[in-house]
């Protein structure tokens, strides 16, 4: 508004010139004739002194409006790119008008292939900014590096299979998995057979004692976070239901598979009989010393996941994995010692603890690609980020040093199996006598209050339901995991207030918070999650110990029905219903989390067959791709 007044202003004050100017002439023409020769030249000087001066002003003023006038994007929004260098032919012409307030430089081409004139023009945009964009008739063209900042969309060109190039959009880079056929509860676990969950770079390691992620989700120092635990075994047992049957290779069993081991001099290495397990195995005893280890080379490609039972029996004893990159020849060692450490670095040697136990044996399943990646992330060096490849990586040797006996040492494709139940024992050994598993961090969320450390989440309590139903389904029974499943349905019952999970909306709903905030947050994704536990409980476990489960889910599905549509925008999903308890603007949930909500009704959708269910899936779904409701 003020440039259009100082516009105003500026034709005002131009015509006023030119009508003072019209009339000094006309009093010059009068008085010509009686006034001196000098006066004369006075005011014809005077006269081109007031022309210059009127340039000067003008000028000066042209200048401050393009300045203070600019209108343009700030860096974020800017072009990436000279629209100038898309144009096939050459510039014809080049002018500047002045347009709704602004100066707007145009370049018209000719000579394209479709002999059409091209013009650049700049947009101006909601009034608030203002871009480089080209004409081709009717036609107006933006940059596409200007909208994805702005509409938050994607695109990128690529290659057809006939060799031309074109250009994708995209609302969103998340994925919607279709379920394939009926949810079974003993089955995969939705589309959890492509998670990763130890890759993810808010995991620092998977434990060498636990064989389980510790997590730096929401701080720095490591620790056991439920919910990323139950991910890790839910993945890996989906997992073994989808990928092929693995390959394995027995490197020392001490029976019908052996290895030539290098023993050095004042090294002993044995195989005997032991008591405590039943079989034979392989003892050692080496001093101190790396280099007494007994050692076996080898030139082991791809097969890097290994398992091996030891009993490592001093302080100081340690099994050692060397690792190789086939391609730059650089070295790694892996050493898994009796401690309670995580993970410590020492240039390209990466400790893990096992625990500091040296009474037991022990079963090891180690993927050593991760716990390679894993400690090259957590030097402090140029290589921190990165990446190596399955195939790129060999093992070249394996060693034991100290004194120790070991036994079943195997190199494999996969242990799925194995690392689902070193989840599933994590979930038994450390659930609390309120039959939740506490997260041991205070957890902030935005305009809530925080939760203090030992808080219980609905969605952890439902993923660890979820495992251990299937753990109690494949284990053919075993009583310790239907016992921590039915426990852990007791945080259900308790109000979030009171240390639970249990929310009312608006007083009659039940609701089981992912986070039990006060107010009641009513976060849709872990809600959800956890009506899954407690379905796969209700629908695997005898009939005595579900029943609770299915009263629980009944409860919540009721409740998810009701309230379903307060997180459809129309658009897209909210994440949770903090705009409604604390009175401030929605928690919009951005695309992958909203591609969640898809899934998670999609799934639902085979198990509760209600259409209001499957209805808005399929809308939810269609926001993905740029649909919208109508207007009124």
């Amino acid at each position: 508004m003020n440039e259009v007044k100082s516009n105003t202003s500026f034709v005002n004050s131009a015509n006023i010139g030119r009508a003072r100017t019209s009339e000094l002439k006309s009093t010059a023409s009068i008085h010509r004739k009686h006034t001196p020769l000098f006066f004369v030249i006075m005011r014809i000087n005077l006269k081109v002194v007031l022309v210059c001066l009127c340039l000067a002003v003008f000028f000066i003023t042209i200048t401050f409006w393009s300045r203070c006038g600019d209108l343009s994007l700030p860096k974020s929004f800017l072009p990436k790119w000279d629209s100038r260098r898309f144009y096939e032919g050459k510039l014809k012409q080049m002018q500047t008008r002045f347009t709704n307030g602004i100066f707007i430089t145009t370049r018209l081409y000719t000579g394209n292939q479709q002999g059409e004139t091209i013009e650049e023009i700049e947009c101006l945009i909601n009034q608030k900014y203002s871009v480089s964009c080209r004409r081709e008739g009717d036609e107006v063209y933006l940059p596409f590096s200007f909208l994805h900042d702005y509409f938050e969309v994607f695109g990128t060109i690529s290659s057809t299979v006939k060799g031309t190039n074109r250009f994708e959009w995209s609302h969103t880079n998340a994925k919607v998995n279709y379920p394939k056929e009926a949810y079974d509860p003993k089955g995969i676990f939705m589309y959890f057979e492509n998670y990763n969950v130890e890759m993810r770079d808010r995991v620092k390691c998977i434990s060498a004692s636990d064989g389980v992620p510790l997590s730096t989700q929401w701080q720095t120092q490591a620790y056991y976070y439920p919910t990323q635990i139950a991910q890790f075994g839910l993945s890996h047992y989906s997992k073994n239901l989808t990928d092929p049957e693995p390959r394995k290779k027995i490197i020392e069993d001490a029976e019908k598979d052996q290895s030539e081991w290098i023993v050095p001099k004042g090294s002993n290495l044995t195989r005997q009989y032991d008591g405590s397990v039943y079989s034979n195995v392989v003892s050692y005893t080496t001093p101190s010393l790396y280099e007494s280890a007994v050692m076996l080379p080898l030139d082991h490609v791809l097969d890097l996941v290994m398992s091996v039972d030891v009993l490592l029996k001093v302080n100081s004893s340690s099994l050692i994995v060397m690792l190789q990159n086939r391609e730059t020849k650089k070295t790694f060692n892996l050493h898994y010692i009796v401690a309670d450490l995580m993970l410590s670095i020492q240039g390209e040697n990466f400790y893990y603890g096992i625990g500091s136990n040296i009474n037991d044996w022990k079963h090891l399943t180690r993927d050593l690609l991760v716990d390679l990646q894993k400690g090259i992330q957590a030097q402090s060096n140029s290589d921190k980020k990165k990446k190596h490849r399955r195939t790129e990586i060999k093992v070249v040797g394996i060693s034991f040093l100290g004194t120790g006996s070991f036994d079943n040492l195997t190199f494999a494709t996969s242990e799925h199996i194995a690392q689902f139940y070193d989840a599933a024992e994590w979930f038994v050994r450390h659930q609390d006598s309120s039959g939740g598993w506490p997260n041991p961090v205070k957890r902030k969320l935005s305009e809530f209050a925080e939760l203090k450390a030992g808080w219980y989440s609905a969605m952890g309590q439902g993923h660890a339901i979820s495992l251990l139903s299937r753990a109690y389904h494949h284990s053919n029974g075993d009583q310790r995991y239907l016992k921590a499943a039915v426990d852990g349905l007791k945080p259900f019952r308790v109000p979030s207030k009171q240390g639970g999970v249990l929310a009312k909306f608006l007083g009659k709903l039940d609701w089981y918070e992912e986070y039990p905030t006060s107010p009641p947050s009513f976060v849709l994704n872990g809600f959800i999650y956890s009506l899954l536990g407690l379905y796969d409980l209700n629908a695997t476990v005898p009939t005595l110990q579900s029943r609770d489960a299915g009263r629980l889910y009944e409860q919540g599905m009721i409740s998810l029905k009701k309230m379903l549509l307060l997180f459809d925008t129309g658009s897209g999903t909210i994440y949770d219903l903090r705009h409604f308890t604390l009175g401030i603007g929605p928690n919009i949930a951005r695309w992958d989390y909203h591609a969640t909500h898809v899934n998670q009704l999609l799934l639902l959708a085979k198990i509760h067959q209600d259409p209001l269910i499957s209805r808005t899936a399929e809308r939810w779904h269609s926001y993905m791709y740029g649909k919208r409701s109508p207007h009124n």
